[in-house]
């Protein structure tokens, strides 16, 4: 059987302090320069104010599981064989991000569940945040 190169993400413009922080071990989200709205995923313009002010800001990495389920027959064949967990995780700054949860059986996997984020390296320009249980 052959192999296939699992899809990563692709950057985009608004995206790219995200994916740079990502390869530094930081995390990542734009803050509204009006309003101060704390927004994820990132867009021209904050859904609040409108603003087209914005920064990026360096948030904790730690959250909680919102949401989360167990894929036992992907759509893609990359992703075939061993089912894998796909996770929202509320971050404590209050974006939430879709990932996936590391180190962890998927038995104790619940909602609520504390954790933090690590960084995992796909190539030179995407590192992917993923999280685990927080210590």
């Amino acid at each position: 059987m052959f192999k296939i190169d699992k899809p990563l993400p692709m950057p985009t413009e608004e995206s790219a302090p995200f994916w740079e922080g990502t390869r530094r071990g930081e995390l990542r989200a734009q803050r509204c320069g009006d309003c101060g709205h704390l927004r994820w995923p990132p867009a021209a313009t904050c859904p609040i104010c409108l603003s087209s002010r914005q920064e990026w800001v360096r948030l904790s990495g730690r959250g909680k599981v919102y949401s989360w389920i167990v894929v036992h027959k992907s759509q893609h064949p990359a992703f075939w064989g061993d089912p894998f967990n796909v996770a929202i995780v509320e971050l404590d700054e209050g974006p939430r991000l879709h990932t996936n949860l590391v180190d962890v059986d998927p038995s104790v996997i619940r909602i609520g569940l504390p954790v933090e984020v690590v960084f995992d390296p796909q190539n030179d320009e995407i590192t992917l945040p993923r999280f685990k249980p927080a210590a």
